[in-house]
């Protein structure tokens, strides 16, 4: 069963996020915002994918702030880790944001909260993990 890092600061959207790649998705599902916690979990090799909320607000690395770009950057910039896919997730999603976000960070795929169909982010997921070349969902 593929393992998904869910790294979110947000309860409601936790909550959300679980249950849909759990029940839908069938996946094993790990929801956290602390960095140490994450970077052990992919360094263990537990991991799948990981679905990045873009706007962390109170995750912390060395004592500093960390939002999820930067914190994209540091997964990809890890030769250990830097093959897990990331999924950004958004819910300022604006047009051309996708393009921007990715680069800024270097992650695979980007989509927008709210997920109005739950079912879109199991198939995005589905599609990083089966390394579907179309990596973007609005």
């Amino acid at each position: 069963m593929t393992h998904i890092l869910v790294v979110e600061d947000e309860p409601s959207i936790q909550s959300v996020i679980r249950k849909t790649l759990t029940k839908i998705g069938g996946y094993e599902v790990t929801v956290t915002e602390e960095v140490g916690l994450s970077l052990y979990l992919l360094r263990t090799g537990q991991v799948g994918l990981v679905v990045m909320d873009v706007s962390l607000s109170n995750s912390r690395y060395e004592g500093e702030l960390i939002d999820g770009l930067a914190f994209t950057r540091l997964i990809k910039q890890d030769p250990l880790i830097r093959h897990v896919p990331v999924l950004l997730a958004t819910a300022y999603a604006l047009p051309g944001d996708e393009e921007r976000l990715r680069e800024m960070s270097g992650a695979e795929g980007y989509i927008a909260k709210p997920f109005a169909q739950p079912r879109l982010l199991v198939h995005k997921v589905r599609e990083m993990l089966n390394g579907s070349v179309s990596l973007s969902a609005h």
